[in-house]
């Protein structure tokens, strides 16, 4: 088996169930939509956007040993994600998470990932027993870390031997989880992939657009950071190379669901594959646009 991988994917792998209706939803509305399960957790979404774009995903994550964990390793293998490195714990459940959107974006949501919480650092393990690295010989490849782990776990990687080297892609996976990502911002090789609202969290202050939130989280003491808003302008901001930005594409939104790790892994994709700062940019918000327009259902 070709155990060859160019990104390890680390964090939320699990169901996600999402209910979309077009018709505007308040507390205690009943109303007619479509719901569906898919693989998801922010691991999951980008490994399987990178996979999309020829890039090998490898995830680092737990998933249980019940029937829904074996399905779900086994999507995970039809899509060409490696797995050998997964965490199986017994007698945890597989995580899921359960969301509704209406036509105005996300109604409410619920995320149960208590497996991965209760795993701890074990999906790390890979990392540290010279599997793929370990404090002697750190990963010096890229990985894409998922901001669902604990605030303890982030903040230990941010002082691991192990992941010095590593060319570190994070995800705050919510607004209110922001703040867990403020240890990981002086890592010298962090990229931190942030909407506006998750950026303001962060830097603790409201932000007008994605390029004053690029600017103010630089000045905060971050080593790089890519800032979307919505359907407007996306800035990548970095401490090297100064700010950039570059507008969204105008589209009808469907869903909003995994729409920012698709960015950030449309980003990574295009920044492997030797595009330039302004052209990886512009193919993430193009890419991100496309997926919440509904007309990518993968």
């Amino acid at each position: 088996m070709n155990m060859k991988h160019d990104i390890l994917c680390i964090g939320s792998v699990l169901w996600d169930v999402i209910g979309r209706t077009q018709q505007p939803m308040n507390i205690g509305s009943d109303e007619p939509g479509r719901i569906t399960r898919l693989p998801g957790g922010v691991a999951m979404n980008i490994a399987k956007t990178v996979q999309r774009f020829n890039l090998r995903p490898a995830i680092l994550t737990a998933i249980g040993r019940d029937a829904e964990g074996e399905e779900l390793m086994a999507e995970c293998g039809a899509r060409g994600i490696i797995t050998s490195y997964v965490y199986r714990p017994s007698g945890l459940p597989t995580d899921i998470y359960m969301a509704i959107e209406g036509p105005q974006g996300l109604v409410s949501a619920l995320a149960d990932a208590h497996s991965l919480e209760a795993a701890g650092d074990a999906i790390l393990t890979p990392l540290e027993d010279g599997t793929l690295g370990s404090a002697d010989a750190p990963f010096a490849g890229m990985i894409a870390l998922d901001g669902n782990l604990t605030a303890p776990l982030l903040t230990d990687i941010a002082k691991r031997p192990s992941f010095a080297a590593a060319d570190l892609r994070v995800a705050p996976a919510s607004p209110g989880k922001a703040r867990r990502l403020l240890p990981l911002m002086l890592h010298p090789g962090a990229t931190l992939y942030l909407n506006r609202e998750e950026a303001g969290y962060l830097a603790g202050k409201t932000f007008d657009n994605a390029l004053a939130a690029a600017e103010g989280l630089l000045a905060a003491g971050a080593n790089r950071v890519l800032v979307t808003d919505g359907g407007s302008f996306a800035a990548d901001g970095s401490r090297q190379d100064g700010i950039i930005q570059t507008p969204c594409p105008a589209v009808r939104v469907r869903r909003i669901t995994g729409a920012g790790d698709t960015f950030m892994a449309a980003h990574i994709a295009a920044e492997t594959a030797g595009k330039s700062r302004v052209d990886a940019l512009a193919h993430a918000q193009k890419t991100a646009a496309h997926y919440v327009s509904g007309e990518d259902d993968t």
